[in-house]
C-alpha cells in the first residue's frame, strides 16, 4: 500500500507531460500554419501567387481544419480519459462503462470519417482535373530539366514548334506576363527531375521521353523560387529555378529582346577578345550563343560550332538573367547600390539578383553586375558546384560532362570573358 502514493504522483506527471506535449505540438501546428509562410520562407506553399497555387491552398485550408480538429478531440479525448480514470491510490477503482455493442455509436465513427474523406476526396479530383485541364490559347513553353540546369523553349508563335524561327531559346530563369495562363510541357534530357514553383502550383516531375502538362499563372509581379524536388544526381540541391513574373508591356519588351541575335563586341575591346576565347576554348562545344557558334575565329583551326553543342545553357542572352549556374549565385546584386551600399549586397544570394533594365537590354543600373562571382565561377567551375564525378565520355575529341569542367582559363581570359558575357543583353 505504501507504493500507491508512488504510483499516484508519477501517473498525474506523466498525464500532465502528456496534455502540455499534445498542447504544444497544436500551438506549433497553427503557428506555422498562420505565420509559416512569410515572404522570407521563399519556397513556402502557404503563400499562393498564382491562381493555380490558389487552387491548392483552397483545397489544403479546410483539410488541415479537419485535420486540426481531429488532433484536438483525439488528442484532448485521450487526455480526458487519462485524467479521469487515473489511478486514485485506492483498491475501489471505477470501472469505466463499456461500448461495444452500442450500434449507433459504431454506425456513426465509421460514417462520420467515411462521409469527411469521401468530401475531401471529391474536391480533391476536381481541383485535380483543373489543374491539368489543358489551356490551348496560353502561352506554350517546353521546360526541360537537365544535370543540374532548367532550359525553356517558347512557342512564340503557338504553332506547335518550340524551336521554329522567332521563338525564344533561355535557361535558369523562367519569364512570365502577370494575368495570362502559360501551358508548360515538362521534360528531362538525362535523368527524371521535378520542377515545383510553389508560389504558382505544385510539383510536376520531368520524365526523360515523355512530355507533362503543367500550368502556371501569375497574379502579380515577382521573383518566385523553386527546386528540383527528385533527387537526380550530385548537385541535386544545386539545381534550382526561379521565374520572374512580369507587367504585360514589360514582357513584351523582354521577348521582343530575346529574339534578337547577341550583340556584337566592338572590335579590339576586351569584350571582342573574350568572344574569340569563347569560341577557341570549350566553350561553344556545349553553350549556344545565337549568330555566334557558326563562327569562326581567324587564324584559329577547327574552331566552330560542336556537334554536341547545346547541351549547356544558352548564353545568348545570359546578361538579362539575374541569377546563372541553376540559379545558385547571382549575375547582380540584388539590392541598388548607393554610396553607403556600393556592391548593392551582390553576393547575398538569400535574394535573387535583380538585372533592372538589362532584364529588356537596357542599363541595369542601379543594380550591378557581379563580376566577382562569374569569375570565380570560369576559375573553378567544380570548386562552386560539384560536377559528373566518373570519367567524362570523349566525342570528337569533346569531353561530355554532367556540369562544367575546369578550362584552366589564365585571369586574363577570365576577364575577357567576363567582359564578353557582360554585354550580352
Amino acid at each position: 500500500m505504501s507504493s500507491s502514493p508512488v504510483r499516484t504522483w508519477i501517473a498525474r506527471v506523466l498525464i500532465t507531460l502528456v496534455i502540455a506535449t499534445i498542447t504544444l505540438v497544436f500551438v506549433l501546428m497553427f503557428i506555422q500554419f498562420v505565420w509559416g509562410g512569410d515572404v522570407g520562407h521563399q519556397l513556402t506553399t502557404l503563400v499562393p501567387r498564382g491562381s493555380f497555387a490558389q487552387s491548392i491552398q483552397t483545397l489544403v485550408n479546410p483539410v488541415f481544419a479537419i485535420a486540426w480538429f481531429v488532433l484536438l478531440a483525439v488528442c484532448g479525448g485521450v487526455g480526458f480519459i487519462a485524467w479521469k480514470f487515473r489511478d486514485r491510490g485506492d483498491d475501489d477503482d471505477e470501472f469505466p462503462v463499456q461500448l461495444h455493442g452500442k450500434t449507433s455509436f459504431e454506425i456513426g465513427w465509421t460514417l462520420l470519417p467515411a462521409l469527411v474523406l469521401a468530401a475531401v476526396g471529391v474536391f480533391t479530383v476536381l481541383t485535380l482535373i483543373d489543374l491539368n485541364k489543358p489551356a490551348p490559347q496560353a502561352l506554350q513553353i517546353e521546360v526541360y530539366g537537365q544535370q543540374w540546369w532548367w532550359g525553356f523553349h517558347y512557342d512564340v508563335d503557338n504553332d506547335g514548334n518550340f524551336t521554329g524561327a522567332g521563338d525564344v531559346t533561355t535557361a535558369t530563369e523562367l519569364v512570365i506576363p502577370v494575368g495570362r495562363e502559360v501551358q508548360l510541357s515538362v521534360t528531362s534530357n538525362d535523368v527524371i527531375h521535378s520542377f515545383w514553383i510553389p508560389a504558382l502550383n505544385g510539383k510536376r516531375d520531368a520524365v526523360p521521353g515523355q512530355h507533362h502538362p503543367w500550368k502556371l499563372k501569375a497574379t502579380e509581379a515577382g521573383v518566385f523560387r523553386g527546386q528540383c524536388t527528385e533527387f537526380c544526381g550530385l548537385s541535386h540541391a544545386n539545381m534550382r529555378m526561379l521565374v520572374r513574373a512580369l507587367p504585360p508591356d514589360e514582357y513584351a519588351a523582354w521577348l521582343a529582346n530575346q529574339q534578337k541575335t547577341a550583340v556584337e563586341p566592338a572590335a579590339g575591346s576586351q569584350a571582342a577578345e573574350g568572344k574569340k576565347i569563347f569560341l577557341a576554348q570549350l566553350c561553344s562545344s556545349c553553350h549556344l550563343i545565337n549568330g555566334v557558334n557558326n563562327e569562326k575565329v581567324e587564324g584559329e583551326k577547327g574552331v566552330s560550332s560542336q556537334l554536341v553543342s547545346g547541351v549547356a545553357p544558352d548564353l545568348t542572352h545570359i546578361a538579362t538573367r539575374g541569377t546563372f549556374v541553376g540559379s545558385i549565385y547571382n549575375l547582380y546584386s540584388p539590392d541598388p547600390a548607393t554610396p553607403d551600399n556600393p556592391s548593392g549586397n551582390a553576393g547575398d544570394v538569400a535574394l535573387p539578383g535583380n538585372p533592372g533594365g538589362a532584364l529588356t537590354g537596357g542599363d541595369s543600373s542601379p543594380y550591378i553586375f557581379n563580376s566577382p562571382a562569374l569569375e570565380a565561377w570560369l576559375r573553378n567551375p567544380p570548386a562552386m558546384k560539384p560536377a559528373y564525378a566518373q570519367t567524362p565520355t570523349i566525342v570528337n575529341g569533346v569531353p561530355l560532362l554532367r556540369g562544367m569542367p575546369n578550362l584552366g582559363l589564365s585571369e586574363t581570359q577570365i576577364d575577357q570573358l567576363v567582359a564578353y558575357l557582360e554585354t550580352l543583353k
